[in-house]
Order: structure tokens, then C-alpha cells, then sequence
């Protein structure tokens, strides 16, 4: 009796280990990721959607410096300033309208809807 309960726990538990494996690999699968580039001072995208948990890569182009940032609800993040061919990532964990610009070159806007 003993060893036929134990089977059974170990059957549930290895089912349990799969399911919390499986869990966290689809989890994975689903976020995207996304680059914007900054070049010619203006963001390569004027809009961009995105999902709640994809990430967004903001790569620098240009021969000088940006420094990106938002000051949204949806999204509050500065990735300070950085040199061309550097990229910094951003993940968007909540829903909503948030606005990016550049703090270097006030005519750099672009807006990012995450559903």
C-alpha cells in the first residue's frame, strides 16, 4: 500500500515540476522585442505597439549622444545618456499610451501603446 501511494505522489509531483516548467518557458515565448533607432536626431518609429512584457531596445545611431526617456504613467524609465552604437532596453509591464523623447533634442518624440 505504502509503495503504490508513494508512486502516485511522485507521478503527481514530477506532473506538477512539467506543468511549472512548461508555465515559465510560454511565459518566455510570447514576449517580443523590439528595436527603435535613434539617427538623423529623430526615432526610426513615430508609433510603436508592443504587448504588456515585450521589451523595446532604443539603439543609438547617431554620431553623438541621446539620452531617452519617459515621464508616462504607463511608463517611467531615463536610460541616461549614451553614445552611438550603444542600445538600452526598456520593458513595458503595464498597459497604456507612453511617450518618449530625448532629453538632448527636445524635437525627438515618438509613443508606444502597450496592450
Amino acid at each position: 500500500m505504502k509503495c503504490i501511494k508513494l508512486n502516485a505522489w511522485k507521478r503527481k509531483s514530477k506532473l506538477t515540476l512539467q506543468v511549472l516548467i512548461l508555465s515559465a518557458f510560454s511565459t518566455v515565448a510570447y514576449s517580443e522585442t523590439f528595436k527603435v533607432l535613434q539617427k538623423d536626431k529623430a526615432f526610426d518609429k513615430e508609433t510603436l505597439q508592443v504587448k504588456v512584457g515585450d521589451t523595446v531596445h532604443f539603439e543609438n545611431a547617431d554620431p553623438f549622444f541621446h539620452n531617452v526617456f519617459s515621464l508616462s504613467d504607463a511608463k517611467f524609465f531615463d536610460l541616461g545618456s549614451f553614445p552611438k552604437g550603444e542600445s538600452r532596453p526598456v520593458i513595458f509591464d503595464k498597459a497604456g499610451t507612453v511617450e518618449v523623447e530625448c532629453a538632448i533634442h527636445p524635437n525627438m518624440k515618438m509613443v508606444i501603446e502597450v496592450k
